[in-house]
């Protein structure tokens, strides 16, 4: 629902300003848009209506004395009960949207609040008595915050930028448009931007569970977690998690499916997906594959949608569809990201918005539920660490480490149980040691991937092996990659996208599952498999994670796309960031079938596309910060 701009500053024309920035961000917010100004503080919103279409739940919002107003972007589903709550404390509501519930619970509660959310949600509040602005993220990163503190915001005073959305910043007179050179190197490893500093210098993300307030006269911000996970084990019958979950997951649907409009569901014919559209029974599925060869798993999709009497709607997306489209793409992600299937989201989301306004799906099952490959044991490696004691095998991983890549190299470093050292999440394009070949020295100079892990394997320092890469993955590759191009790829659509696995009451659930009941020798996601097999036939409920597989590595050997790639890598601004002749020799390999490198020509291709777009494209700014 809806996005969101404001600033704390002194610049002319302040709602001309505004509604620049307001403009930007109409595709989150097409139903209608609001204004507020006070003094220096200035707060923008478009709204996607979504519950209490009327007029009635506009933003910005204030309350009865004008005191308190808020900007709020997200849904609240356990709004109504905190409604209950504060209306018996004598809070009066005036409509029917869960905005008003979350502004009257600042009132009662303060920052406490959060501790009462259950949803996904960034927002920010103006409190006029106290001069300071107070925001926040939900607590796995489903909606996106970002910030640009600015020590001289016009008036030669300091101030802010915040938003939904970093584009908006760019009509802001006195923001300077730059590259952050520090962004680069990590993204590289992980095809995402992991870092708080965002690929626009001075802009930062508002991390997952976190809080700033921002004190007007001093414009002094200050930031905390407020949640983090709690996973300890609670020893019970697996039967008993199971039943236990596939009461959790349904209760679940059924919050994330209040809304005044449409609700349908996103279906790839996985487990995860699959068991959200059996929960919800929506009239209509949406699924998309690719018109070449075997990459078309749309096939399960429209199978499971038949069984259950809904109707699938389906999508065969081109080549020239593929490419056609990384433009908008990468100005809608706002920071360059690579994980191919965005695009086929971006299509997805495109297609649902023709029939609905909500959209239901299975991201975050994986990472609460120990989901992915690189979690489970093989079966060799099930033995060795059987066989060999703990200490013993952490000897001969770290000396692994430590020596140029063997055949054996993978063994040992799984077998070592040090994830803090070799495990970086689900994206892995160059390996840190192959970057320093391909970045120009300017822009290699941030942090290593490893170093951005490390503060946040600190936090789980003790803890099983599973525990610390399903943390990491929590905390970085979920939201830095997943839930980050599911808003903005369907937000870019006018659609929202509701994720029901990755919910307060479904986390305090999942936490406490042992880790023999995620992951053992019959495979991974245990518990969440046998609960979904009382939804789905057992085909469903035991297939293996698939994604959005994409034939990019067949189009990057046809002539077409081999030049589309090379007009990129040979473009003369592309040498201040890369040495290109490294980027068109992997190319030349790759096309000439000597070799796969389609994600280590996709991630810099993708670099490259978003700076065109925001730097050459788009050009400077008029004015910009001195």
């Amino acid at each position: 629902m809806c996005g969101f701009v404001g600033f704390v500053g002194g610049t002319d024309n302040q709602s001309e300003v505004l509604t620049k920035m307001m403009d930007r961000i109409v595709h989150r917010g097409p139903d209608m848009g609001g204004q507020f100004i006070d003094g220096r503080v200035a707060l923008g919103f478009r709204r996607l209506s979504i519950l209490d279409l009327t007029e009635a739940g506009a933003q910005p919002m204030a309350n009865e004395d004008g005191s308190v107003v808020i900007v709020f972007n997200g849904e609240i589903y356990n709004f109504q009960e905190l409604r209950s709550e504060l209306e018996a404390k004598g809070y009066k509501f005036h409509c029917g949207a869960d905005t008003e519930s979350l502004l009257h619970g600042y009132e009662e509660w303060g920052e406490a609040v959060l501790d009462r959310l259950r949803g996904m949600y960034a927002f920010v509040i103006w409190d006029k008595k106290k001069n300071k602005l107070f925001g926040a993220r939900d607590i796995f990163g489903i909606k996106p915050l970002y910030y640009y503190p600015m020590a001289d915001a016009g008036d030669g005073a300091p101030g802010v930028l915040f938003g939904s959305e970093i584009k908006s910043f760019l009509d802001y007179p006195h923001f300077h448009k730059a590259v952050n050179k520090k962004a680069l190197r990590p993204y590289m490893t992980l095809q995402y931007s992991a870092t708080e500093e965002t690929f626009f210098e001075g802009v930062y993300k508002l991390p997952p569970a976190h809080y700033f307030t921002a004190d007007i006269p001093t414009g002094k911000m200050n930031i905390e977690r407020y949640w983090d996970c709690d996973y300890s084990a609670v020893e019970k019958p697996f039967e008993e998690y199971v039943d236990e979950l596939d009461e959790v997951v349904h209760e679940s649907v059924e919050a994330h499916r209040i809304a005044d409009v449409k609700v349908a569901s996103f279906l790839s014919g996985g487990v995860d997906s699959s068991y959200i559209a059996a929960c919800l029974m929506p009239d209509k599925t949406f699924s998309v594959g690719f018109d070449y060869k075997n990459f078309n798993e749309t096939n399960y999709a429209k199978e499971l949608s038949d069984k259950l009497g809904v109707e699938n709607v389906r999508k065969m997306i081109t080549a020239d569809e593929f490419f056609g489209a990384l433009e908008d793409i990468q100005y809608h992600m706002d920071e360059p990201q690579s994980n191919l299937s965005s695009v086929p989201l971006w299509f997805l989301a495109e297609m649902a918005r023709k029939d609905v306004t909500v959209v239901l799906s299975g991201e975050g099952a994986d990472e609460l539920f120990g989901g992915y490959a690189y979690y489970e044991d093989t079966v060799p490696v099930r033995k060795y660490k059987k066989m060999v004691p703990l200490p013993i095998r952490r000897a001969l991983g770290n000396l692994a480490l430590h020596m140029p890549y063997f055949k054996g190299h993978n063994f040992l470093v799984k077998g070592a149980e040090i994830p803090e050292k070799s495990f970086l999440g689900q994206a892995l394009v160059w390996p840190e040691r192959e970057v320093d070949g391909v970045l120009k020295p300017e822009y290699n100079t941030g942090d290593g991937a490893f170093e951005l892990a490390a503060p946040i394997y600190a936090r789980v320092k003790g803890q099983p092996e599973l525990v610390k890469k399903q943390y990491l993955d929590m905390n970085m590759w979920l939201p830095g990659d997943i839930l980050l191009k599911a808003d903005k790829m369907c937000m870019a659509h006018s659609l929202e996208l509701r994720v029901p696995f990755l919910d307060r009451k479904v986390m305090e659930f999942a936490e406490h599952i042992p880790d023999r009941y995620r992951i053992n020798e019959n495979g991974n996601k245990q518990v969440l498999r046998h609960a979904a097999n009382k939804s789905l036939p057992d085909e469903w409920a035991t297939r293996p994670k698939v994604g959005f597989p994409v034939p990019i590595v067949y189009w990057l050997r046809e002539q077409k796309w081999y030049d589309y790639v090379k007009e990129y890598f040979t473009a003369p601004w592309a040498s201040e960031f890369f040495n290109t002749d490294e980027l068109m020799h992997l190319l030349d390999l790759h096309f000439a079938g000597k070799g796969d490198f389609q994600r280590k020509i996709y991630t810099p291709l993708v670099f490259l596309v978003w700076y065109k777009r925001f730097f050459i494209d788009e050009g400077q700014p008029s004015v910009q910060a001195a």
